[in-house]
């Protein structure tokens, strides 16, 4: 028995050093996954040339966040959307600047937009809010190799099987002539273009419309936009419905109701007391729109009124402050007035804390999803039946004194 507990950290320690070490030591077990990924490449049409020629001296990247190496604890999330407040992420001083940029680079494509909304049903504002959101209108520089981050984190990520996929994608992207190595540029994350694609996205959403035989996302933005409205349109885009409405609150709602389980028709909203704040009009047809209601920030910030194609937008991104960040700015790039409510100022508990109040929450039966440290909408409900059934304060939102309530064990 001794034996064998042994075994284990020296393991993990010779694991360590060989990643540690570099490409000397590392690179034997990468370049057998290499091999094994022909037959598969193979099955994909993708030709011996382009495997060989795309895969000769790849070598992984150990430096990428998210990867799941041996001996190293797993890196906090970077991802804005989930480690900000609401107000730093939606910041009104960004939302403006980019309002404005918006409103000229809609004059300048007024033309291809217009022709993308009676393609795809989608406004040209929110085709233009997502691409300043992935790439600051193409000013955000990517300047990983896209098929190495890939390959890195098919090898020894945390979603194996998922960048497998990405990693034979990018390769049939490759093959196909669509793009070069060289410009195949992408996030950290393997995304690539000025509204960043997945390379399987880039495959099953990407748009001609020249006609000369590629979908050029990474410096046509007409196409880009395009790839864009595809996916949208695909995902189930209603044409001429908004993605959300600001809304007040009636006195004394009840916040476990801010969840997208809970639906009724935007008119039955009404009759309950919401308010639109925004002045924004719902037409006759809207009324009967089945809609949830959003509470990003609890009690201390803007709520909104969201049917089908707020959930559309988050097929796109999951997180709730992205389709928030989105939707925002296409309405400022299209009539410039900031929130009716303002975001108050909020602490976050760190992720380590949130993860136990959702196994607290979880353990009493509230709450039934994944343990993430990330306060979701159901996390937020969760944690109002809670408080309900604690007899504190209901505000859905995770403070230090609903921890500190859970640590004393109620």
């Amino acid at each position: 028995m001794m034996f064998h507990s042994l075994r284990r950290p020296l393991l993990a320690a010779a694991l360590s050093l060989l990643v540690l070490a570099g490409p000397a030591l590392a690179d034997a077990g990468f370049e057998r996954w290499l091999a094994a990924q022909w037959p598969a490449a193979q099955a994909m049409g993708i030709s011996r040339a382009t495997f060989e020629r795309e895969t000769a001296g790849l070598e992984p990247d150990f430096s990428l966040p998210d990867l799941a190496l041996p001996g190293k604890p797993k890196a906090p999330d970077r991802q804005a959307e989930f480690v900000q407040t609401p107000a730093a992420y939606v910041s009104d001083k960004a939302i403006a600047s980019y309002a404005a940029r918006g409103r000229t680079l809609a004059a300048q494509y007024r033309t291809q937009l217009a022709a993308l909304e009676r393609q795809f049903g989608v406004p040209g504002p929110i085709l233009l809010a997502i691409w300043a959101r992935e790439t600051s209108y193409g000013g955000a520089k990517l300047s990983h190799d896209a098929l190495r981050v890939l390959a890195t984190q098919a090898y020894v990520g945390r979603r194996k099987e998922e960048f497998r996929s990405e990693f034979l994608a990018a390769l049939k992207i490759l093959d196909e002539g669509h793009v070069t190595r060289a410009g195949m540029k992408s996030s950290w994350a393997g995304a690539m273009g000025l509204t960043q694609f997945l390379p399987t996205g880039y495959l099953a959403y990407g748009v001609d419309l020249d006609g000369d035989g590629t979908a050029n996302i990474w410096s046509n933005v007409p196409e880009a936009l395009a790839a864009t409205a595809s996916l949208l349109k695909e995902k189930g885009w209603q044409s001429g419905k908004r993605w959300a409405y600001e809304i007040t609150l009636p006195q004394g709602f009840d916040c476990t109701q801010a969840e997208p389980e809970v639906q009724r028709p935007i008119g039955e909203w009404l009759k309950r007391g919401v308010r639109i704040a925004d002045g924004r009009r719902v037409t006759p047809a809207a009324l009967k729109d089945e809609a949830s209601i959003i509470m990003p920030a609890g009690p201390y910030g803007p709520a909104f009124l969201t049917p089908a194609n707020y959930f559309v937008l988050k097929s796109y991104n999951f997180a709730d402050l992205y389709v928030l960040y989105v939707g925002h700015l296409a309405d400022r790039i299209e009539d410039d007035r900031p929130f009716a409510h303002d975001w108050e100022k909020i602490a976050l508990v760190k992720t380590r804390d949130l993860e136990f109040m959702q196994k607290v929450l979880a353990r009493e039966g509230f709450y039934a999803e994944k343990i993430d440290g990330k306060a979701g909408m159901k996390t937020r409900a969760a944690l109002g039946a809670y408080q309900k059934a604690n007899g504190l304060p209901v505000d859905c939102w995770p403070d230090a004194a609903v921890l500190a309530h859970m640590k004393k064990g109620g």
